[in-house]
């Protein structure tokens, strides 16, 4: 199938692209690798008249550290991130998704910033980001805005994102002494989307949780922190029974071969091995 037909940009400024957006509206998409938004446009479930391709825009792909944390811009691929000894040390838990994030073909071509603006509900990285109370930043014509991660996805494929601005870098908090971090998921096949999948993380005292961070993907149409099976947790209940308050807790999706009952059987199944393991 052929895309319907578009006119095409390429800023050489993150000013400029700004000023496309801003005067072409709901009309424009940003082209970052293209990995989601080009087979969107080949299938005509995405038409946009203006395709503004900021790929080449200088410095949307650096990933360096900043106060207490790791700044990763919107350009950044998967496969650079995964090979990061930064993201490594800093962010554990972005380095055990990043496996898992499609296959490498689409990996050497697609961004941070673009998994992030599309928010597939059962993409692995936003589910991270909620998990680990990332701060995205979005620049427009009115200025810079910065929006918690948690606050930013709003639904299938629904952001907080408005029209004319573009989303320019995450800031990850540093992953603090004591904190473990593990991200499992269940596919038909590695590195197809999650039919479920658990961002999280734990900080111990001796043996003993005290604080924890739960986020799932491919449950719910947007990842959110799970409040009440953190706090089981927290409170020195097994994970076992942090299972059926999360449980509870979901409001699953179901579909034909994914019924809901099935996603929350797998959800707490998720979060038992990674008691195992965090």
């Amino acid at each position: 199938m052929k895309p319907a037909r578009f006119d095409y940009a390429r800023p050489a400024s993150v000013s400029e692209a700004v000023m496309l957006l801003a005067r072409h509206g709901t009309d424009a998409a940003v082209l970052a690798g293209g990995q989601s938004l080009m087979p969107m446009m080949a299938m005509r479930l995405a038409t946009p008249g203006l395709l503004v391709d900021i790929g080449r825009l200088p410095d949307l792909d650096r990933v360096e550290p900043k106060d207490d944390h790791l700044v990763i811009g919107a350009l950044a691929t998967h496969a650079a991130l995964l090979a990061s000894p930064l993201v490594r040390a800093s962010a554990p838990l972005l380095a055990e998704a990043l496996p898992h994030v499609a296959h490498p073909a689409i990996r050497n071509r697609g961004t941070l910033g673009g998994s992030l603006a599309l928010a597939d509900p059962a993409a692995e990285l936003p589910a991270c980001m909620v998990c680990l109370d990332a701060e995205i930043t979005l620049v427009s014509l009115r200025g810079e805005r910065v929006v918690l991660a948690g606050d930013f996805f709003r639904g299938v494929y629904g952001t907080d994102r408005e029209p004319d601005e573009l989303l320019v870098s995450v800031a990850v908090p540093v992953a603090r002494e004591g904190w473990r971090f593990s991200f499992g998921e269940v596919a038909h096949r590695h590195g197809d989307f999650a039919l479920a999948g658990l961002a999280f993380g734990a900080r111990r005292e001796g043996r003993r949780i005290v604080e924890s961070r739960v986020a799932y993907c491919g449950i719910e149409d947007a990842p959110r922190r799970l409040l009440a099976t953190e706090s089981c947790l927290a409170a020195g209940r097994s994970f076992v029974e942090a299972r059926e308050v999360a449980r509870r807790e979901l409001e699953p999706g179901s579909s034909r071969d994914a019924p809901a009952a099935w996603r929350r059987r797998l959800a707490g199944a998720l979060l038992e091995r990674a008691g195992r393991t965090a």
